[in-house]
């Protein structure tokens, strides 16, 4: 019988048997380092969608193939990336609401 003074395993910040085990197994490896530059482009830009052109315009393109022609559709061609960006986020806030 327990007694009802006793605190319990988590009151007391113990981890149960079996998490003690499943955590001894999974040792989790830290993730690869990505340098920053790479990072932030594809945390702004969802996989890299913002290429820059030749001539020195960055365009916006869809993330997603067109099933019939396999390319990305334009989504505008901008002077600056931070205004590609912006017409980018612009994009997201429509698609979601």
């Amino acid at each position: 019988m327990i007694s009802q003074f006793m605190p319990t395993r988590a009151q007391r910040g113990e981890a149960s048997p079996v998490a003690q085990r499943l955590h001894a197994v999974m040792e989790v490896a830290e993730p690869p380092e990505i340098p920053r530059s790479a990072r932030d482009k594809l945390k702004v830009a969802g996989v890299g969608m913002i290429r820059k052109l030749k001539s020195g315009e960055f365009r916006l393109y869809s993330r997603k193939k067109d099933p019939k022609s396999g390319k990305r559709r334009n989504l505008g061609t901008f002077k600056s990336r931070a205004a590609a960006e912006k017409h980018e986020r612009a994009v997201q806030f429509f698609k979601r609401h």
